[in-house]
C-alpha cells in the first residue's frame, strides 16, 4: 500500500525480502545497505535471536525517482524465516507492494523453499492480495554451494508465476544489486501504470550500479519573454479623515525585521502646534516580478 506524504511530496512503497530461514535475506539488505552512500539511506534496525538473524525487520529507504513530481522512496523489510514467526511475517508483509522471494539453492532447502513459497501465498491471500498480482521476483541465492540444485529444477519447483529470477551468492555480494533493481523497476513501472504521470528516474543505486539515469534531452533555446513596460501603479485615494480613520482603526504587517503575518496597530502621533501623520504604504510583492523599473506615484491632498 503506497503511501503519500503531502508535506514532504513524497509517495513510499514497501518492498520485502520473503523466504525461509537462513536463506540470505538479511544478508541481502545488509549488502545493499553498505553499498549505498551514507545520506542516501536511511537507519537500519534490525533484532536476533538464537534461532534466527531477524526476529522483525529491516529497515531502509531508497529514493529511486519521481512519478508526477512526487519522490519515490523504496522501504525495505525482511521478515523471520522460522515456521514460529509467522504471526511476525503477517504484520511485516501487511501492506507490501512488492516482494522479493529468496530462495536457499541448496539441494536440501528444497522443500522448505517450496513451504515458504506457499507460505507467503496465503499469507498474502489472508490479506485480499494475490501474489500473481503484485510485483515479485525470485532470487536463487546461494549458487557457489557444491549442492546447488540446477536453476531448471528451482525454476520448475518454485516459480509458479513465471516472473523474472535472478543468481545471486549474496555472502559475496554477487546478484544482490541486480536483484534489487529487477524488483524496483517492477514496482517504478506499477506505480507509473497506477498513478500515471511516468515516471523520472533518480540515481538513488548509481552506487551499486543498478540504476541509471538517462541523459537529459537537450531543449532548444527559448527566448525570454518581452519586457512589460513600467506602468504607474494605482493608488486609491483618500480624504485626510478617511485615511487616518482606517489607519487608526486597521493594524499592518510590520515593516523590516518582522515576519509576515506580524502586525502592529498604527501609531499616529500628535505633536503640539504641529499637525503629523504618518501614512505607511502596504504594497504586493507581485508588482515587483521582473527586471522592468516600477514607477511608483503617490497623490497627496490636504484640505
Amino acid at each position: 500500500m503506497v503511501l503519500f506524504n503531502a508535506a514532504t511530496k513524497e509517495l513510499t512503497a514497501k518492498i520485502v525480502y520473503y523466504g525461509p530461514g537462513l536463506c540470505g535475506k538479511t544478508t541481502n539488505l545488509q549488502k545493499i545497505y553498505d553499498s549505498l552512500p551514507g545520506d542516501g539511506r536511511g537507519k537500519m534496525l534490525s533484532l536476533a535471536t538464537q534461532t534466527d538473524r531477524t526476529l522483525f525487520f529491516d529497515f531502509l529507504p531508497i529514493e529511486l525517482g519521481t512519478i508526477r513530481g512526487m519522490k519515490t522512496r523504496i522501504q525495505l523489510y525482511t521478515v523471520p524465516g522460522q515456521v514460529f514467526y509467522d504471526a511476525t511475517r503477517k504484520l511485516v508483509l501487511r501492506g507490501a507492494d512488492a516482494v522479493v522471494f529468496v530462495a536457499d539453492s541448496q539441494a536440501p532447502a528444497l522443500l522448505t523453499n517450496k513451504e515458504s513459497f506457499q507460505n507467503l501465498i496465503e499469507n498474502l491471500k489472508d490479506q485480499g492480495t494475490d501474489l500473481e498480482k503484485i510485483p515479485h521476483v525470485i532470487q536463487w541465492n546461494k549458487r557457489d554451494t557444491p549442492n546447488a540444485l540446477p536453476v531448471e529444477t528451482l525454476e520448475k519447483e518454485i516459480n509458479r508465476y513465471h516472473v523474472p529470477t535472478f543468481e545471486a551468492c549474496a555472502m559475496k555480494g554477487e546478484g544482490v544489486r541486480e536483484t534489487l533493481s529487477g524488483v524496483a523497476k517492477l514496482v517504478l513501472k506499477y506505480l507509473a501504470d497506477k498513478y500515471g504521470g511516468g515516471v523520472v528516474e533518480a540515481p538513488a543505486l548509481a552506487a551499486m550500479a543498478a540504476m541509471t539515469t538517462p541523459a537529459p534531452t537537450p531543449t532548444p533555446d527559448v527566448p525570454p519573454p518581452p519586457k512589460e513596460e513600467s506602468k504607474p501603479l494605482e493608488v486609491e485615494e483618500l480624504s485626510a479623515g478617511e485615511m487616518i480613520e482606517e489607519l487608526e482603526e486597521a493594524p499592518i504587517a510590520t515593516m523590516g525585521g518582522g515576519m509576515p503575518g506580524d502586525v502592529a496597530p498604527i501609531h499616529v502621533p500628535h505633536t503640539p502646534n504641529v499637525s503629523t501623520v504618518e501614512v505607511p504604504v502596504v504594497l504586493d510583492r507581485s508588482l515587483f516580478s521582473g527586471d522592468s523599473p516600477v514607477e511608483i506615484r503617490l497623490k497627496l491632498y490636504i484640505k
